[in-house]
């Protein structure tokens, strides 16, 4: 007969498990382990939005092509505002149309990605910004179809980019930095205040219209430049024009300190996000 052998107090391990609380850490290093799942919800994202629709990803043609239309109509052709250095009107809108496009709908999606994605939420573990993430970066596939057509028509009217284009990469990260910084704010608020869902349009519309898009930054006053700057499309959308058109706005601060500004923001609104976004996930399955 054997006897079991003793266990002294110093050879037993005790694992407390308790909830975290407070201001979590950030453990981004999970998003590298994760990072499959990043990319099969992107393609997940790109292939429901086109879902049963007739003519599928030319809507990421005719969207932009709708707005640069109306922004002509409107800023062009009613309110007489020429276009930067010349420029053909269509185009000048059209090349703020774009960068405008990618925020938008990556500002739309993040803000609601958590309510979306509720089924898998109380189903498995994994990282909780995987989500908002995924949802900002499927924005890309919509705007590398459109940037095919700002293309298309550079060739047309005999534009073409010097070596600011190599700016590009830079330029398309910080409008997904903006649009994932306010969306990590957004969609931790959806989860707690549905009324968010209400305010995320009425926001995007009145980005809309204090945004460059269909004018130049030189036509808002000099002394209110800095504060208008503060709004982080503005350094997109005129970062993305110099890049592609090769323009800089007359009668405006220079480009780096709007860009700079814009910058600043953008950074500051995805690290606070990041944290609240963090403190926040822990309630995430029980109120979804």
């Amino acid at each position: 007969m054997t006897t079991a052998p003793d266990v002294t107090k110093n050879e037993v391990e005790v694992i407390k498990l308790k909830p975290s609380k407070g201001w979590s850490t950030l453990n981004l290093s999970d998003l590298w382990h994760y990072r499959e799942l990043i990319y099969f919800l992107t393609w997940r994202d790109v292939i429901v939005r086109y879902k049963q629709t007739i003519l599928g990803a030319a809507w990421a043609i005719i969207n932009p092509l709708i707005n640069m239309v109306v922004l002509q109509v409107v800023f062009g052709n009613f309110a007489g505002m020429e276009a930067e250095g010349g420029l053909p009107g269509p185009l000048f809108r059209f090349a703020a149309v774009l960068p405008w496009g990618l925020f938008s709908s990556a500002l739309s999606s993040a803000g609601k990605s958590m309510l979306t994605n509720r089924s898998i939420l109380t189903k498995v573990y994994f990282p909780r910004l995987i989500i908002p993430l995924s949802s900002v970066l499927s924005g890309l596939v919509d705007f590398g179809i459109s940037f095919i057509v700002l293309v298309g028509m550079l060739i047309f009217w005999g534009v073409f980019p010097g070596y600011n284009i190599l700016f590009l990469p830079l330029i398309i990260l910080l409008a997904l930095v903006s649009a994932l910084g306010l969306g990590l704010w957004f969609s931790a608020l959806n989860v707690l205040y549905r009324d968010v869902g209400y305010v995320l349009p009425v926001l995007s519309q009145l980005l809309l219209f204090i945004s460059p898009l269909g004018y130049s930054t030189g036509k808002v006053p000099l002394n209110v430049q800095y504060i208008y700057a503060l709004n982080p499309v503005v350094g997109v959308v005129e970062g993305f024009r110099w890049i592609t058109l090769g323009t800089v706005p007359s009668d405006s601060l220079p480009l780096f300190v709007l860009v700079a500004i814009s910058t600043a923001v953008a950074v500051i609104l995805l690290i606070s996000g990041l944290f609240y976004f963090r403190r926040m996930e822990r309630s995430f399955a029980d109120m979804v």
